[in-house]
């Protein structure tokens, strides 16, 4: 929970600094974890739209 805490502490602080990834959502990997936290960006609110594992099925998130 403290490493999702940092890592949308960090979006937050700075929203386009990490890298764009699919249709216009960003990415952000979690130093711990192998867990990826995919947002967006709409109109100054933050979209959570997947937190991800990075080692299984790449994109298995996308289809929901």
């Amino acid at each position: 929970m403290a490493e999702l805490a940092h890592a949308l502490a960090q979006i937050t602080a700075a929203l386009s600094r990490w890298p764009q990834y699919l249709e216009g959502t960003r990415r952000y990997v979690m130093r711990r974890f192998p867990f990826v936290l995919i947002y967006r960006d709409l109109e100054g609110t933050i979209q959570i739209l997947a937190i991800a594992h990075g080692r299984r099925r790449p994109g298995y998130w996308y289809a929901r």
